[in-house]
């Protein structure tokens, strides 16, 4: 038995090994500085804009939850109950062609998450999920202060991850923007 154990440890070790430097290539696409500070003055306003244009009565609090999934747990629970993505069903994201009653009536369109948190092992599971959701991560570092950032556009006090439900709003145009990025690019000065 003890060679069947020691046969699949370095399996393990090597999807490991794997996942982990996919994950360190996407974190090195993260905004941070000025990029960091332009995009969540953007996503802010168009925040703004989409509770004003809204009208609704609703609490603060509860808008907020209606639009966004926040906090690693809630980011989570949503992107399980998201069916996995197929290849068809990836090139249609937006607009599938058939509907499964089943499935969550909440989708993601993109999480947002501070790759500066600590412990790592908080977020260390959301690439996998999100990219088997075909969800895209938009990761964001700021000085260990990550968090705080993401927390200020939500309105308390740190967000480990946030994630955009797809709603139809002006905040999911800006947020479109940015995945297919048309906006916030890296100057070459940069």
């Amino acid at each position: 038995m003890a060679s069947r154990s020691s046969a699949k440890t370095p399996k393990k070790d090597g999807n490991k090994n794997n996942s982990n430097s996919s994950i360190a290539s996407q974190e090195n696409n993260c905004y941070e500085g000025e990029r960091l500070t332009s995009l969540l003055q953007s996503i802010h306003r168009e925040i703004q804009s989409t509770r004003l244009l809204d009208g609704s009565s609703l609490p603060e609090k509860i808008w907020f939850k209606q639009q966004f999934s926040i906090g690693v747990n809630d980011v989570t629970r949503v992107l399980e109950r998201m069916n996995p993505c197929t290849e068809l069903e990836r090139s249609a994201e937006l607009f599938p062609l058939r509907r499964n009653h089943k499935a969550s009536s909440v989708k993601l369109q993109a999480v947002l998450v501070a790759s500066d948190c600590n412990p790592r092992w908080l977020t260390k599971h959301l690439p996998s999920l999100a990219s088997s959701r075909s969800v895209p991560l938009i990761f964001v570092r700021d000085n260990k202060q990550g968090s705080l950032r993401l927390g200020e556009l939500v309105q308390l006090k740190t967000a480990i991850a946030i994630g955009i439900k797809v709603k139809g709003s002006t905040i999911n145009k800006i947020v479109q923007e940015i995945i297919q990025g048309e906006r916030f690019e890296l100057s070459p000065g940069q």
